[in-house]
């Protein structure tokens, strides 16, 4: 009834007087946000509204690099140690507060705090590899960041998501006792009202502050609210966001690849494209006692006519990519265009070599309609079994196949990898020792040590480099089989002008208006 309500309240709103449709961009979310406190207690459709509210010191431009956002200069010392950021003038909080480095202080500290439970207080006190040893305000303009050791990806890892882009609130975000109230940030808009279950209705900021730029440019750029409101609602029945989008009561959402075809179909909307730095994959347990011999899996590689699974996955919308860097990514040299190829009789060889006497190998997967995780697991199975290989697949629930691959419980999985912009933190997401991560697909010393040498080293042709040689390495072990990276679609009303998907695959309402 909730997700019926929300539905409601927009087709309401597209039956109301032409001036109030004008005013409000509906945007459909497949489920609702977990809350409104950045970094915490959420997931890619929190991070997708907070962060049309909140901004952070840097951020992600179109095609992945960072930039500043609330800084207008970052620099680095010599050493790479220390980091000064010098801060925009006239930045004003939703409250009217002007911006200042003390502010900046303040949210560190919180963030730092373990009662806060924010998502990323690991990625900056050392215990992955990073830590972050001193934060000053010399001045109220200047903040000072000092590290214990120079690491490639401390800029990277302040720009993230997931992170909240480590976003600078108003200390009255927190109600007097020190708990959650509401985020007061410095984006184009800001928290308007929050219905659990239904929608969160964001209300443009007038006073709001835009980084310089000619063009919207990923989160930093020119960042104009150009309507009064934005909506968000959560509609996680398929059928009814279609509903919704050819009725007009939604102007974006996000469909599954088949749903593609009939919406281009459909005169009042448009289809938008673009790739993503999501990656979907073929895990293969390299621990499993049939298929720790490498000749079994790269038999696996060659049984795959990757080109066809990507075709059918994806409904033709993606292109083969067996690398980790995603396509549109600086750092996709020619070598990171190398792949698999397919080859049959290649694959029986190998099977042969590898003594293979037609034991099961259970490939499992979900039915989720958001990830190709089922289409992929059918055409791999039949030329898996085509290749003389006894293929099975388990279907399972969604929670239950993460439980699975968090212990590398399987043999091998349909599987996909949310973004990640900068290669080392790609490579971070499959690669570490089983013993000490189980999740983790790639069990490599050398693939460790590369992509330790990843975040340390500044330079982007040194970094090229290891990237080039991780690949080749990652090709030649073949621990899982990158497939390609997930095409951001969304389906967009005509009336809207201006919204593009990026390779972050969440909306951005910000340079988007209405036809008149």
């Amino acid at each position: 009834m909730r997700l019926n309500a929300a539905l409601a309240t927009a087709l309401a709103l597209f039956a109301a007087p032409a001036a109030a449709q004008q005013a409000v961009i509906n945007v459909a979310l497949n489920a609702d946000i977990r809350s409104t406190n950045p970094g915490v207690n959420r997931d890619d459709n929190t991070d997708a509204v907070i962060l049309h509210m909140v901004e952070g010191l840097v951020g992600y431009r179109e095609n992945g690099a960072v930039a500043p956002l609330l800084a207008e200069q970052v620099s680095a010392s010599a050493d790479g140690l220390t980091y000064t950021f010098k801060l925009r003038k006239g930045v004003k909080f939703h409250n009217g507060a002007e911006l200042t480095s003390a502010d900046v202080l303040w949210n560190w500290t919180r963030y730092m705090d373990p009662k806060t439970d924010w998502r990323c207080r690991t990625e900056f006190d050392g215990r992955t590899g990073m830590k972050v040893t001193d934060v000053t305000a010399p001045d109220p303009s200047t903040v000072v960041m000092t590290l214990d050791k120079p690491s490639a990806l401390f800029l990277d890892t302040m720009a993230r998501t997931d992170c909240a882009m480590v976003a600078i609130i108003h200390r009255d975000s927190l109600k007097p006792d020190g708990s959650w109230d509401k985020p007061i940030g410095t984006g184009p808009f800001m928290l308007g009202d929050w219905r659990r279950g239904e929608f969160v209705s964001l209300k443009r900021f007038d006073g709001y502050v835009s980084p310089p730029g000619e063009k919207r440019d990923g989160y930093v750029g020119r960042k104009r609210a150009l309507v009064p409101e934005v909506k968000f609602l959560a509609i996680a029945d398929g059928a009814t966001i279609k509903a919704g989008l050819i009725s007009g009561a939604l102007d974006v959402a996000d469909v599954p690849d088949s749903d593609v075809p009939e919406m281009k179909k459909v005169q009042n909307l448009q289809v938008l494209s673009a790739p993503s730095a999501s990656k979907h994959a073929l895990l293969i347990q390299s621990r499993d006692p049939l298929l720790k011999d490498v000749r079994m899996r790269q038999a696996i590689a060659a049984a795959l006519d990757l080109d066809q699974i990507v075709a059918h996955g994806s409904n033709e919308l993606g292109t083969t990519n067996n690398s980790a860097v995603y396509v549109s990514s600086p750092y996709y040299s020619d070598v990171q265009r190398q792949r698999y190829t397919y080859d049959p009789a290649r694959a029986k060889a190998l099977l042969t070599e590898a003594g293979y006497k037609g034991q099961p190998i259970r490939l499992i997967a979900n039915k989720r309609s958001t990830v190709p995780s089922f289409p992929v697991a059918i055409m791999a199975q039949a030329m898996l079994q085509a290749a003389g290989i006894n293929s099975e697949i388990e279907v399972l629930e969604w929670a239950t196949q993460l439980d699975r691959y968090s212990k590398g419980n399987y043999q091998m999985m349909s599987f996909s990898y949310s973004a990640r912009i900068d290669p080392a933190q790609s490579y971070n997401q499959f690669s570490g020792p089983k013993d000490k991560f189980p999740s983790k697909a790639w069990d490599s010393r050398r693939a460790d040590e590369l992509i330790e040498k990843a975040t340390l080293v500044a330079d982007d042709a040194e970094r090229q480099k290891l990237f080039d040689e991780l690949h080749k390495l990652m090709l030649a072990d073949a621990p899982l089989i990158f497939l390609y990276n997930q095409v951001d679609t969304a389906v967009v009303s005509r009336r809207l002008q201006g919204f593009a998907p990026w390779v972050a695959s969440k909306p951005r309402l910000w340079e988007v208006g209405l036809a008149n």
